[in-house]
């Protein structure tokens, strides 16, 4: 080797050694060696591609926000949330089924009674009964149904604190199922009477009792399902609000409350059968005002005109062939006032028409004398042996015959 190629190869061996500061001479040439390779298993490649599907998502959904919101439109949320959603809310209502139930709850009793009856053996027992109440004043007024109390030798309320108190009678009315019953107590909690002006279909109620008798505060909450509803109950054609509010046998006489926690009715009756659910009947608080304030007042319900007689509905084939009649309608059972007799009126007269309004049943006739006003003279068509016959009769006041004449 030269001196030339000397000087060239110790040049080069010096610049390979600055490449490296680190390092006292440059690293040997390596190998080149083969790879192994590389392979994905099915899970990860499963996972990879979620995660790609989702950010994929994730970055679609937000880049469509976007241009809604730059460009006009709107995203659509069409999520529903139920949480605490209840019918309170549902129909709108100005407290809550809890807020009614503690407004009245001391205002509701639970009342027994007890019954002498004689059997076919002219034996006596005694016979049991139960039913609600709602508290009318401070001073121990209640009221209630009067076939709760109906022909009791003894009756007992209960109050919501479990306190129980011997009660009597004030005044009844059959016609309108309606009875006052007194205690010795004051300082009661009354409940506050609405107006049927106030109501609609639809709206919440409460109805507060005593179901069967024995589970007395039981409160439970429904909808009014029509409030003018015609049905008959023992004969008796009455006009009730509906609720769908369950009712069971021992909530007679008890509360139905509005939304507003007011009384807005007596419950009177439920439909039954197995086939029945969510047919409940209250008593219109209007009519129950006008009643119970003149039961306390004066022992009877005062302005209601009668003709003076008792009446049977043999409108049926049946009920008219045990009569042993031949011709179905509503008959003269028994003449009791005074301007009734005088006028002509005898048992066994079939009632035809009153004025020009076709009599076809007990309850209609009933409605029709009480369109009138006491004082008042109607025209009674009759059909005595076959023949029609006109009869005017002048209208007296129902109390001063018997609460149960028409």
């Amino acid at each position: 080797m030269d001196d030339w190629d000397k000087f060239e190869y110790e040049e080069k061996r010096e610049e390979s050694k600055s490449m490296y500061a680190d390092s006292a001479e440059a690293p040997k040439r390596a190998s080149r060696e083969k790879k192994a390779p590389v392979y994905v298993t099915r899970k990860a490649f499963a996972i990879t591609l979620i995660i790609c599907m989702v950010l994929s998502a994730a970055i679609g959904a937000g880049a469509y926000a976007l241009a809604m919101s730059r460009f006009g439109g709107s995203v659509i949320d069409k999520t529903i949330t139920t949480t605490n959603y209840n019918l309170a809310q549902a129909t709108g209502s100005e407290l809550s089924v809890q807020e009614i139930i503690a407004k009245n709850e001391n205002s509701v009793v639970a009342i027994s009674t007890e019954s002498v009856a004689t059997d076919s053996w002219l034996r006596q027992y005694v016979t049991q009964g139960a039913g609600s109440g709602v508290i009318y004043s401070a001073d121990g007024y209640i009221i209630t149904n009067s076939h709760v109390i109906e022909d009791a030798n003894t009756i007992k309320v209960t109050l919501y604190d479990g306190s129980e108190y011997e009660a009597y009678l004030v005044a009844s009315d059959e016609q309108t199922d309606l009875a006052v019953i007194k205690i010795d107590k004051t300082g009661l909690t009354p409940v506050a009477i609405g107006t049927m002006e106030d109501l609609n279909v639809g709206d919440l109620v409460v109805a507060i009792g005593n179901p069967l008798g024995t589970l007395s505060g039981t409160a439970t909450e429904g909808i009014i399902s029509a409030l003018e509803r015609e049905i008959t109950l023992d004969g008796k054609t009455m006009t009730l609000i509906q609720t769908s509010a369950s009712i069971n046998p021992g909530n007679s006489g008890g509360g139905l409350f509005d939304q507003y926690g007011n009384l807005i009715g007596i419950v009177v009756a439920k439909s039954s059968g197995s086939d029945v659910e969510g047919l409940g009947f209250a008593i219109p608080c209007d009519k129950v005002s006008t009643v119970v304030k003149s039961l306390i007042e004066n022992g009877y319900v005062e302005g209601r005109p009668a003709a003076g007689i008792t009446i049977v509905d043999l409108t049926s084939p049946q009920k008219a062939m045990q009569y042993g009649v031949s011709i179905t309608g509503v008959y003269i059972q028994e003449v009791t006032g005074e301007n009734a007799k005088k006028a002509g009126l005898q048992a066994g007269d079939l009632v035809y028409y009153v004025d020009d309004v076709k009599i076809t049943s007990d309850s209609q006739l009933v409605k029709t004398i009480q369109s009138y006003q006491i004082g008042d003279t109607v025209e009674f068509t009759v059909i005595r042996e076959n023949e029609p016959i006109k009869i005017k009769v002048k209208l007296q006041a129902a109390h001063e015959i018997t609460s149960k004449d028409n």
